[in-house]
């Protein structure tokens, strides 16, 4: 094995960090083979890394034994990659794709998604996961694994009152998600000026006897307004309503008339727990049938 520091020092002897792209590489060897033990990998796996940079995770990973496809947007570090890595894409172990891991088509077949993700990109990825999730007909992802910034998995696991938000509202409609270890700065090179820390998300397959999609625009829609009470907010037709199959402006209009007198609509959007947002959702669509 090259070891972290050498490739990170081997792709800065190539390029400058990017700061616009959150360059921080993982450069604590423990703490990389820590997330690879933890996925528990093996030769049936098919492995997702996003940002894969100097390959400190992608080595590892390939040790595994698992097939492993990375992603990296950086036209040198592909570069790199590829120099490092030649064997083992020679073998067809490893694949990489260079573009934004937010627009590039990913393969089908992922079971695990493990990344030291860019910060700045944690909440869209989210999303893209998800998505990933929903559409994958084999349903063969079974874990994700990501290093983000501490204040992001917080809010994402909801660890505390004051995390309490959309993020974490919708990610459980398919994540159950949790904090399994926190990492301070100097494990990175360059050292990042916040904390950091692995969250772990499984999905969770459950069925709603509402649909999903109208549940993420009512949650989006009033916390982005949490001040105000739920009522308030819920008045004024969301405005991607249109994105949920079969509704509208006119029956949004009628659902909303005739919960008007709703205590849970006297609530702030943070009084309301997972399973009173289900509720809220099913009445919704049950009283504008």
């Amino acid at each position: 094995m090259k070891g972290s520091r050498w490739l990170v020092d081997s792709l800065r002897a190539k390029q400058p960090f990017n700061k616009e792209l959150g360059q921080h590489f993982l450069v604590n060897d423990e703490l990389i083979d820590f997330s690879v033990s933890h996925a528990a990998l093996s030769s049936k796996d098919h492995v997702l890394e996003i940002g894969a940079g100097p390959g400190v995770l992608t080595e590892a990973l390939l040790n595994s034994n698992s097939k492993v496809t990375a992603i990296e947007i950086d036209e040198i570090a592909v570069k790199h990659l590829k120099e490092i890595f030649a064997p083992e894409i020679e073998q067809k172990k490893l694949e990489i794709i260079e573009g934004d891991a937010l627009k590039v088509k990913w393969p089908q077949g992922i079971s695990k998604v493990i990344a030291n993700i860019p910060y700045q990109i944690s909440s869209p990825l989210i999303e893209k996961l998800t998505k990933y999730l929903r559409e994958q007909k084999d349903k063969v992802l079974d874990m994700i694994l990501l290093l983000v910034q501490e204040e992001f998995g917080e809010r994402l696991v909801m660890e505390y009152e004051s995390d309490v938000g959309s993020l974490g509202m919708t990610a459980l409609l398919d994540w159950e998600s949790k904090i399994i270890r926190k990492v301070p700065p100097h494990n990175f090179s360059p050292n990042p000026k916040v904390n950091s820390c692995f969250i772990e998300m499984i999905p969770s397959h459950e069925v709603f006897p509402c649909d999903k999609r109208l549940v993420k625009q009512v949650i989006h829609s009033t916390f982005s307004q949490r001040r105000k009470k739920i009522r308030t907010t819920l008045k004024s037709v969301p405005k991607r309503i249109n994105r949920v199959p079969q509704w509208h402006s006119s029956r949004w209009k009628k659902a909303y008339s005739t919960l008007v007198d709703d205590e849970r609509l006297e609530c702030r959007p943070e009084e309301l727990d997972f399973d009173e947002w289900i509720g809220l959702c099913c009445d919704l669509e049950k009283n504008s049938a």
